[in-house]
C-alpha cells in the first residue's frame, strides 16, 4: 500500500527545467524491462527511484551521465547502452506464463537465463494447457508493439478438434462470434490433415485475449483437445524444436525484426 505522505514527496519535489530530447524516467525504465510504466510510476510515487541522488518524479527526463538508482542500488548506466534480446520457447503444456503463482506451478521463467539490469518479459500468453511458440524479450517498446490489439500483429495456431467442423461454421467463426469480451473471430481456417478424433486446422487470429481460441469453438459443442502456436507475426516456431527447447535470436535477426516492425 502506498500511504499519502509519500505521495506528497513526489508532489513537492521542484520539476527543473528538462532537454525534451531525453527519454522519460518510466519510459525508459519500461523499454529495459524493469516494469510496467504504471508500476514505475509507483515506485517513483514512493521514493524508491532517485536521479543524481535526488528523488525522481514523474515524467522526468533522464540523460546519460545521470546516476539512477532504485532502493538505493546503481542501475549501471544501461538505459542508453541495452541492447535489445529476444528468446524463442517452445512452451509445453503444463507451465503457466507468470513470474508468481499462488498454486506454486511450473513457470516459463523458470528455465530462461538470467539477464542483469533488466527483466524477461513474454510477448503475449499462452494458456495453461496451451503449447507452441512464446517470444521473450528484455524490451517493454517491443512487447508493445507485437502484442497491442491496434497493430493487427497475427497469430496462428495448429488445432486438434473433437467434433465436426462444417463449412457453417467455419463461416460463422470467419465472420466473427460474440464473447463475454466482445466480437472474435478468425481471419483464415484451413485444413491440416488427420481424421476422425485427430483432425487438424490452421487457424490464424489477430488477438491473444485468455482461451479466445477455445471459447471460439467451444460455442459450437466443439472441443479443442490440443493446441500449439506455430507463428506469431513474421515469426515462426522452428520445425526442428521440441517443447521445452529455448534459443535466443541472433543479433542480425534481431536487428531485422525491429527494422520489419519500424523499432529501428
Amino acid at each position: 500500500m502506498i500511504f499519502p505522505y509519500i505521495k506528497n514527496i513526489s508532489k513537492n519535489i521542484k520539476t527543473p527545467k528538462e532537454n525534451n530530447n531525453f527519454p522519460k524516467l518510466q519510459k525508459a525504465l519500461a523499454n529495459i524491462g524493469i516494469g510496467s510504466r504504471r508500476n514505475i510510476e509507483k515506485l517513483i510515487i514512493s521514493g524508491c527511484i532517485s536521479i543524481n541522488n535526488k528523488l525522481a518524479h514523474i515524467g522526468q527526463r533522464i540523460s546519460l551521465n545521470d546516476c539512477i538508482k532504485i532502493n538505493g542500488k546503481l542501475l549501471k548506466n544501461k538505459i542508453y547502452k541495452n541492447t535489445i534480446r529476444i528468446l524463442i520457447y517452445y512452451k509445453p503444456s503444463g507451465e503457466i506464463v507468470s513470474y508468481n503463482d499462488p498454486n506454486n506451478r511450473p513457470s516459463v521463467f523458470d528455465n530462461l537465463p538470467n539477464i542483469k539490469y533488466s527483466k524477461w518479459l513474454s510477448i503475449g500468453r499462452l494458456d495453461f494447457n496451451t503449447e507452441g511458440l512464446l517470444l521473450f524479450t528484455n524490451s517493454g517498446k517491443l512487447v508493445n508493439r507485437l502484442s497491442h490489439p491496434r497493430y493487427n500483429i497475427e497469430r496462428e495456431y495448429a488445432v486438434r478438434i473433437l467434433g465436426k467442423l462444417t463449412n457453417n461454421i467455419k463461416i460463422k467463426l470467419i465472420k466473427g462470434i460474440k464473447l463475454k469480451h466482445g466480437l472474435a473471430r478468425f481471419s483464415n481456417i484451413s485444413e491440416s490433415g488427420g481424421y476422425g478424433s485427430n483432425k487438424w486446422y490452421k487457424v490464424i487470429i489477430y488477438e491473444g485475449r485468455n482461451r479466445e481460441v477455445r471459447k471460439m469453438f467451444e460455442i459450437f459443442g466443439l472441443v479443442v483437445s490440443r493446441l500449439i502456436r506455430i507463428r506469431y507475426g513474421i515469426i515462426k516456431l522452428p520445425y526442428e524444436f521440441k517443447r521445452g527447447y529455448l534459443k535466443e535470436l541472433k543479433k542480425n535477426i534481431v536487428n531485422n525484426l525491429l527494422l520489419t516492425y519500424n523499432l529501428n
